[in-house]
């Protein structure tokens, strides 16, 4: 059997950008090392030489599509670290608002088609990625919320967030690979729109649980 060509880290390359669109349209189990070779353009042994396993390849991959979003669209939505809280909490919706609906983001896609058909193999990758994210936008929420916040009303309030992030633009992407926009549909709104939409909703929560926690005390 041939080695692989030693084009070095331009071939790694090619396969992590075609392993991460397979994986990203069929899942781990129907992605074969054959057919990301062949798009790759590349020997069929290269996936065990620069990889050692699919399954090296398939956390590698996950790991190269997430970080080339988050290059695109950085956690803090590239608002400096000493805005007023309320521009943070923008930048950070923002953030998640453009990587969910890109296209192109097939780290999303992944992720989706593991929840759907686990492997196990992304937990630690997810965790580790995730983890700064999730902190910085609690504590962004918890300035907000002033240092009286139980623990509970901070996550109650983040995952409000998240969820209007990602209800109506997971049924965006479905219905935009399947057949396309209509033009009453609601993603036409402009992500700025939806974004900003998303922003004022989650301030003027988070601002009214505040007043109910002093109302509390």
């Amino acid at each position: 059997m041939r080695k692989p060509r030693c084009d070095g880290q331009q071939t790694r390359k090619r396969l992590l950008d075609e392993a991460c669109k397979l994986f990203a349209e069929l899942g781990f189990y129907k992605t074969t090392t054959q057919e990301i070779c062949k798009k790759a353009d590349t020997n069929p042994a290269a996936v065990n030489y620069y990889f050692k396993s699919k399954k090296d390849l398939y956390i590698e991959s996950w790991k190269h599509a997430f970080n080339i979003s988050l290059e695109r669209y950085p956690a803090d939505g590239r608002i400096p670290a000493d805005a007023l809280a309320e521009q943070r909490l923008f930048g950070r919706i923002s953030s998640i608002v453009r990587r969910v609906v890109d296209q192109e983001n097939y780290s999303f896609d992944i992720s989706h088609k593991e929840m759907a058909n686990p492997t196990g193999y992304l937990q630690d990758a997810l965790h580790e990625a995730f983890s700064p994210i999730r902190e910085g936008l609690r504590q962004v929420i918890i300035e907000l919320l002033g240092d009286s916040a139980t623990d509970e009303a901070v996550e109650m309030c983040r995952h409000s967030i998240l969820s209007q992030c990602f209800s109506p633009l997971l049924d965006f992407r479905k219905r935009k690979k399947k057949k396309g926009l209509k033009k009453h549909d609601f993603m036409v709104l402009s992500t700025d729109k939806l974004e900003q939409h998303i922003f004022q909703f989650s301030l003027a929560g988070i601002l009214a649980v505040k007043e109910n926690i002093k109302s509390e005390e």
